[in-house]
């Protein structure tokens, strides 16, 4: 999902399709409610679902400068609650899958929960 969106800004396109999971839209909805993509589209038809975004421009520059996967399959990263940091001097953000399901670091951080670094996006 992150390297799709990151090929697609490259090119400067409007949107981009991603085949669902409820991990990618939770993933989604974060990216919209931190305002780095414009709108989400569920799309279904009768053999697959997919989830349209709709990314975000400002003077032909995408609002996301970056996205890095931090934890990959053949090394998870974990961390505690008290160890997470905001990336880029607290201009990104770093998402995280706790035990209360996916979250910001800073949601992560009030809320006292550690878990699985998923990616950062500045």
């Amino acid at each position: 999902m992150l390297i799709r969106i990151k090929n697609a800004q490259a090119v400067l396109h409007p949107s981009v399709d991603i085949p669902y999971s409820n991990l990618k839209l939770r993933l989604a909805n974060i990216l919209l409610e931190q305002k780095f993509i414009d709108k989400i589209e569920k799309r279904h038809n009768k053999t697959k679902k997919s989830i349209k975004l709709s990314l975000k421009y400002k003077n032909k520059k995408s609002l996301i400068q970056g996205l890095r996967r931090i934890s990959k399959p053949g090394k998870r990263t974990y961390i505690p609650a008290k160890n997470i940091r905001m990336p880029r001097g607290g201009q990104g953000i770093v998402i995280l899958s706790t035990p209360k399901g996916l979250m910001t670091g800073s949601e992560a951080r009030e809320k006292n929960l550690g878990g699985e670094v998923i990616c950062e996006v500045y």
